[in-house]
């Protein structure tokens, strides 16, 4: 299977802004005071989509509609996830105003640009029992090698994991993360704001996973795959240089895609390791970082389907 993908589907914002629902367990997120924060959001969006373009990454851009109150749905990459044997796997969220942001006519939009889609598989209704698995976010795939890392937390349920791992023939590799949140370690929200893997390298936030043999298992699995391993401070992780998407452009030309702030928390040693591997395509969204507490990998839905 393929690790990284051309194609992507991106949602263009129409009512961002800090998501209360959110912010109990996601604590990235703070308030900016602009009484325009969605039109600096959508700025930043455009200029975004606009690069990745720029370098021949397919990107497939549709509109959320203004009437449910949205304001996560810049994120999509955590409802949904697109597989190349046609399949579609559908999420459950944690916030409620998160699931609003399912929308079947985006997978007609993909249908109607030459992708074929065989089978929706739909764990949704584990949210009766309070029970989330919020995709991408969660999940860390190895394509390659059939692995899905996942840092256990609230929005990440393991039993729920082992289910889609086996569904989808993924090994699950499971670990605990915390962050230091005023003196207390508390559960990171999201696996991939710890960690990226590439096609040869992985990046990753080793101070966060703080049980001793958890981490030793984690880096025996990226070891053994042959993945170069680039380590990140807690400090880099909050500044969101975990939090990356490897793509291929234009001739097949790879980049990893972050955000000017996790570019610019990145050390010499960081930047040219991860550029022997492939070009660093970075952009500012401040504004999405700060109030949405999510960053340029969450923005992407990787699209693996395959063409009709």
């Amino acid at each position: 299977m393929r690790q990284i993908t051309d194609t992507i589907l991106m949602v263009r914002p129409v009512g961002f802004r800090m998501n209360e629902q959110t912010a109990v367990n996601n604590y990235f997120q703070q308030k900016m005071d602009s009484d325009n924060i969605n039109e600096i959001a959508t700025q930043e969006f455009d200029i975004f989509v606009g690069k990745l373009r720029s370098v021949g990454v397919n990107v497939i851009v549709v509109d959320d509609v203004p009437e449910d109150d949205t304001p996560d749905s810049i994120f999509p990459n955590n409802w949904v996830s697109f597989h190349e044997n046609g399949q579609v796997a559908l999420f459950p969220m944690f916030a409620e105003n998160r699931r609003k942001e399912r929308r079947l006519q985006y997978f007609s939009d993909l249908e109607d640009a030459g992708y074929k889609i065989t089978d929706i598989v739909d764990y949704t209704i584990a949210e009766e029992d309070d029970i989330f698995l919020e995709g991408t976010g969660s999940l860390i795939l190895d394509r390659q090698n059939e692995k899905a890392y996942c840092a256990i937390s609230p929005r990440a349920d393991e039993d729920l994991l082992i289910e889609f791992c086996e569904d989808f023939e993924f090994t699950p590799v499971i670990f605990n993360a915390y962050q230091s949140v005023e003196g207390k370690r508390l559960p990171i929200y999201h696996t991939n704001v710890i960690m990226c893997i590439a096609e040869d390298f992985a990046v990753i936030c080793l101070d966060t996973i703080d049980d001793k043999k958890e981490r030793k298992n984690v880096l025996k699995h990226l070891k053994m795959d042959g993945k170069e391993i680039i380590s990140i401070s807690e400090k880099q992780m909050h500044e969101f240089a975990g939090n990356m998407l490897q793509v291929q452009g234009e001739g097949g030309k790879k980049y990893l895609v972050m955000s000017a702030r996790a570019h610019r928390s990145l050390t010499e040693d960081q930047l040219d390791r991860i550029e022997k591997h492939c070009e660093i395509l970075s952009s500012e969204i401040n504004a999405i970082e700060t109030c949405g507490g999510g960053s340029a990998r969450c923005m992407m839905a990787e699209v693996f389907l395959p063409k009709a």
